[in-house]
């Protein structure tokens, strides 16, 4: 259950305020959520909170506002702006091969945060990372799995069997979530879900928002699945050089294993979401060809903002937490 963090504007509070209370108390209208920028503090935090429900909860707030009726108007007119702002941003198409080729194609001259990391970044830079990274490796595999019941056939036994090693093969102490926690013990941080809620920016809170967004509606199916492709095509590359950066800055043995399990296991699973699950939907359901290239265009355009966001704070020698480190 995560902690319910300071509001960052007009929205926020007065969320707070009534998430304080019992379901039913007076909620923001719909004009409010229309004045906040759609990628910024106050709505992307709002729309955190209101997704944060559907997962483990909110300290303090009754489990019942999960499904309050005004809750959900206000979900829907924060979505609203959110997927308005993604579609104006996401160039259209719908040609998914191209697509997933440019994930697994590797630039000779990559200038991304893990490059930035294993080359020069230093051991408070790391920790940021693991800190901005928690909030999503904490619930990794989760959003994904409210895909199993909307698939069917090839993809629906594909998405389970990646889904199944995610959550550890059937040993609680190899669930992923688990792993990163001891990753971030390793790095001197604390590992309690959400704890780092309070300190994450607008991009990191983006890039978790779209996977609620895609995750929690069917409509959404395909965008999920696309999704879900750039996190396990991206993943090997990625993950092999933050085990080259720990290894190089100390992180640990536990930290170096997260990594170093995802470098071997998404190779695999690269090729199963690819050929199985992004094929066995198109199979069934062709015509969601463009919403699975734009889940794959909205993941990589908000971690492209992460990473602009990490990178330029970095650079002027500045934390990229709202809230620094000790």
């Amino acid at each position: 259950m995560a902690n319910c963090p300071a509001p960052r504007g007009e929205l926020t509070a007065a969320l707070a305020e009534a998430l304080a209370r019992d379901p039913g108390a007076r909620l923001p209208d719909d004009a409010v959520a229309g004045r906040a920028d759609p990628y910024g503090d106050d709505l992307q935090l709002a729309l955190y909170l209101c997704y944060e429900l559907h997962y483990r909860g909110l300290d303090g707030v009754d489990d019942t506002w999960e499904w309050d009726p005004g809750l959900l108007r206000l979900r829907h007119a924060l979505e609203r702006a959110f997927r308005s702002a993604l579609r104006a941003d996401v160039p259209p198409g719908d040609d998914v091969d191209s697509a997933l080729g440019d994930l697994v194609t590797e630039p000779l001259d990559g200038h991304g945060v893990t490059h930035f990391l294993r080359d020069e970044g230093q051991l408070w830079q790391l920790r940021e990372y693991a800190a901005h990274r928690s909030l999503y490796q904490l619930k990794e595999a989760d959003p994904h799995a409210w895909m199993i019941p909307r698939l069917t056939g090839v993809a629906k036994a594909a998405l389970a069997t990646v889904e199944y090693e995610e959550f550890g093969a059937g040993r609680a102490e190899r669930v992923h979530a688990t792993l990163f926690a001891a990753l971030m013990r390793d790095l001197y941080l604390d590992d309690t879900y959400g704890h780092y809620l309070d300190a994450a920016p607008a991009p990191t809170l983006a890039t978790v928002n779209l996977m609620s967004l895609l995750g929690l509606h069917r409509a959404a199916r395909g965008a999920l699945v696309g999704h879900f492709a750039v996190v396990e095509s991206t993943s090997p590359p990625a993950s092999r050089r933050m085990v080259e950066a720990l290894e190089r800055l100390g992180g640990g043995a536990a930290a170096v294993h997260f990594y170093a399990e995802h470098v071997e296991a998404d190779a695999v699973h690269e090729q199963l979401v690819r050929h199985e699950v992004v094929g066995g939907l198109l199979r069934e359901e062709p015509r969601l060809a463009a919403d699975v290239v734009f889940g794959i265009a909205a993941t990589l355009l908000l971690e492209e903002r992460l990473g602009d966001h990490l990178l330029g704070a970095w650079r002027a020698g500045r934390s990229s937490l709202r809230v620094p480190l000790r």
